[in-house]
């Protein structure tokens, strides 16, 4: 299941230092396998090798001509769906369900922007009768794509399936918890035709892989997944170049509820859109602002709820797997256990599973009566633990909900629509739901505000991220 190769110019290569690090199942503790260790001597191999498929056939292609590879490419990953799936589950630790159900969304994706590749236009300027003026739209050039451990092979495509319809050509960095399905990727892409140096992946560590990426002078644009933190040490790294970044970052994202709101189906939106995963998503729904009426019932619901949740190895196919890492594991507990010194009352979860005692796991915990001023409830988890804050008014639910420096996506549960659009307009955020949680698809632009990131992805904003726009002026 593991190689200890990277992918570069179309041909598996041994990383220039010759070092490799272990991968490892989180539901087991155990190791995987042994993957490369690439570092800046294979970066700059790699940024080369894509420089040069960029000059060559992959340039000379007509956009339908990529297009109609990239769904290739979707139909392939589509038949290996079981074997990715089981790739991802033991290198990931979710569920089964959850990882088919990715690799059904990376085909989504590959097939939407395949259908775009040759409907990205430029425009006429009118200047007058005496010149003819247009714009051309073109690949911006060699991309860099840095990605996240949570949904290691989906969110790679969202960014390279753009990249490649635009004509662009990428070096893919995955995360080092979760390498494995880049290079199933990789595979799969060089039996369904994609040119050498079109597609290019290097694994290893972010300080020596990734800041070398984009750093690299070649590479002319960068998108990266990840913290807040780090995602700064990337806007500065490429403002060296300088070269656009887009950047999805952290989130705390807030739930308003009100007393009108359907808890029932409230509930069930929350088990997954907190839960999911282990928690472990950028747009997780990680904290309730509940009107204080309704407060004390729906925490109860919600405790209810999470204790229902079934934890187990992913291949089990339970309803939630392990965090992805020791070190994750770390993190989330203290965060609990500083919760609870701090006064958080626990509704639910707090600890490790009875019956699982090996592995990274956590139950879905729920705090009640969170003060917003505990670190619980303000900095970002990322895992399966959720808040209960209460307010009186809106005006108050909504400065909570604005009160922290993230801005990715936002909730509203209430029958009161011109509440919900009141809100809507008002909440700082890049994406507003009501009434449901991770509403959107491939064809819906995502990405936040403030500390939370810069920049669109998916839809045809995400397309437009890797063209670059030329004009072209005629004097008659």
């Amino acid at each position: 299941m593991t190689r200890a190769e990277l992918f570069i110019d179309g041909a598996w290569v041994r990383p220039s230092s010759g070092r490799t690090f272990t991968t490892i199942d989180p539901s087991t503790e155990e190791a995987i396998g042994e993957v490369a260790r690439g570092d800046a001597a294979d970066v700059d191999r790699a940024a080369r090798a894509a420089d040069k498929a960029l000059r060559g056939p992959w340039g000379a292609m007509t956009p339908a001509e990529r297009g109609r590879l990239l769904l290739k490419l979707a139909d392939a990953i589509s038949a290996a769906k079981d074997e990715i799936a089981l790739m991802e589950t033991i290198d990931v630790g979710k569920p089964l369900k959850e990882s088919r159900g990715d690799v059904d969304g990376v085909v989504s994706t590959l097939v939407y922007n395949a259908g775009a590749a040759d409907k990205m236009e430029g425009a006429t300027i009118p200047l007058g009768p005496s010149f003819v003026d247009f714009t051309m739209m073109e690949p911006i050039g060699v991309t860099a794509h840095i990605v996240p451990w949570n949904f290691p092979l989906g969110m790679a495509i969202r960014s390279l399936a753009p990249a490649l319809a635009a004509g662009c050509t990428a070096v893919l960095k995955p995360a080092e918890q979760s390498p494995l399905t880049a290079l199933k990727l990789a595979e799969i892409a060089a039996a369904v035709g994609l040119p050498p140096g079109v597609l290019n992946v290097v694994t290893g560590f972010g300080e020596e892989a990734g800041d070398a990426l984009v750093r690299h002078p070649l590479v002319r644009s960068v998108t990266f997944t990840g913290s807040v933190a780090t995602g700064r040490r990337v806007m500065a790294s490429a403002a060296t170049g300088p070269k656009p970044v887009v950047l999805e970052l952290g989130g705390k994202n807030p739930l308003l509820v009100f007393a009108d709101a359907d808890l029932d189906r409230l509930v069930e939106d929350v088990a997954d859109g907190a839960f999911g995963n282990s928690g472990q998503v950028c747009s997780a729904c990680s904290r309730i602002l509940a009107e204080e009426t309704i407060a004390d019932a729906l925490t109860e619901r919600l405790a209810a709820r999470a204790g229902k949740i079934s934890v187990g190895p992913g291949r089990d196919d339970p309803d939630i797997g392990p965090l992805v890492s020791e070190e994750q594991h770390a993190k989330v507990t203290d965060h609990v256990e500083e919760a609870r010194r701090g006064g958080a009352k626990l509704a639910a979860g707090g600890s490790r599973p009875p019956k699982l005692q090996r592995g990274y796991f956590l139950a879905p915990t729920v705090f009640a009566d969170v003060d917003p001023e505990l670190r619980i409830a303000k900095e970002e988890v990322f895992g399966p633990v959720l808040t209960v804050t209460r307010f009186s008014k809106e005006e108050d639910g909504l400065a909570l909900a604005n009160g922290l420096g993230y801005g990715l996506v936002a909730g509203v549960y209430t029958r009161d629509i011109s509440r919900a659009l009141r809100l809507a307009q008002r909440i700082e955020a890049g994406s507003v739901w009501i009434n449901g949680w991770f509403i959107g698809g491939v064809q819906a632009p995502t990405g936040g505000i403030k500390d939370s990131g810069v920049g669109r992805e998916r839809g045809l904003p995400g397309i437009r991220n890797y063209l670059s726009t030329k004009n072209v002026g005629i004097r008659l």
